[in-house]
């Protein structure tokens, strides 16, 4: 469920980044009608309804869509109540005042609209995507057994940083969790980018969502032949930082881990790439997080676009 939430995003924002570009051409031509009533409960920005998202008995989508259809009536009303107060310049459609209320028939109709929309846009995709979750689920059971709670949680994200009993993430806006001995569910997501979300109603059982690390591979075939004119063009090792923050943004030191490189290694390659409006970077807490430009995306996708010979 909340990889289908986070994919409307993907959709409808113009993002640096090749690791979507593929479905997103795929995923717009076969999208629903129905799709307008996620559309308007999950805004491209800002709060979604936490009601999209429930803890279901199973991770399998069937219990996720049934879980949604048992959404009582008090928790459409305040995600509902929510929604307008946060986005006050969007006039919410007639059907929503009848979600508000707790009309089965408008419950109905979104239950719907998400069983379509995965069957149309996600379900072609479902194994890759559930298999590089599955990865990152591998790659941290093994910082777990190595290192415990504490290589868990300070790699989880750039900008976690975890001090006993205080886990803190750079956030759209500002929100605190109290578990008041409730137990966190880490959730990895193939469609989370850059920040980790989180539901917004802090009664709700407790839940992180953070992204993974995307294995390129999955949108454009096997690794060593994908750009060889690139490499040529701009070097082997610059080739590769530059495919990686396709991937997705990343700090500097966790470039150099990705990569298997020293870290003024790939400071200095970074420099290169950023002089040469391919790279942007940012603060973000106590590091730097740099990003894929248009122009390296334009790059990397040359092949296929022509920008490339």
């Amino acid at each position: 469920m909340w990889e289908t939430m986070l994919s409307l995003y993907r959709l409808r924002r113009r993002e640096q980044t090749v690791v979507f570009s593929e479905w997103k051409k795929t995923a717009l031509a076969r999208i629903p009608a129905g799709t307008r009533l996620l559309t308007t409960l999950a805004p491209a920005r800002g709060y979604a309804a936490d009601f999209l998202t429930p803890r279901a008995e199973s991770g399998s989508v069937a219990a996720g869509i049934e879980a949604l259809r048992r959404t009582t009536g008090e928790r459409l009303r305040m995600d509902m109540t929510e929604l307008a107060w946060r986005h006050p310049g969007k006039r919410l459609p007639q059907w929503a005042g009848q979600l508000a209320v707790g009309r089965p028939e408008a419950l109905g109709a979104v239950v719907t609209a998400v069983d379509a929309y995965f069957h149309a846009c996600l379900s072609p995709h479902w194994s890759h995507i559930h298999a590089q979750v599955d990865q990152e689920r591998t790659r941290r059971a093994r910082l777990l057994s190595k290192g415990g709670w504490q290589a868990v949680l300070s790699a989880l994200h750039p900008s976690a940083r975890w001090s006993f009993p205080t886990l803190e993430l750079s956030y759209p806006a500002e929100h605190d969790i109290h578990l008041r001995g409730r137990g966190l569910v880490l959730q990895p997501s193939f469609f989370c980018r850059q920040t980790p979300i989180t539901l917004r109603d802090p009664g709700l059982p407790p839940i992180l969502v953070y992204p993974i690390e995307h294995d390129l591979a999955w949108a454009h075939g096997p690794a060593p032949d994908r750009y060889p004119t690139l490499r040529s063009l701009l070097g082997t090792t610059r080739a590769h930082v530059l495919e990686t923050l396709g991937q997705g943004d990343c700090t500097t030191t966790e470039l150099a881990r990705r990569l298997n490189i020293p870290r003024s290694t790939a400071s200095r390659q970074l420099t290169t790439l950023r002089e040469a409006g391919l790279v942007n970077s940012h603060p973000l807490g106590q590091a730097v997080l740099h990003t894929i430009t248009d122009l390296g995306v334009a790059l990397l996708n040359g092949r296929r676009s022509g920008l490339i010979a």
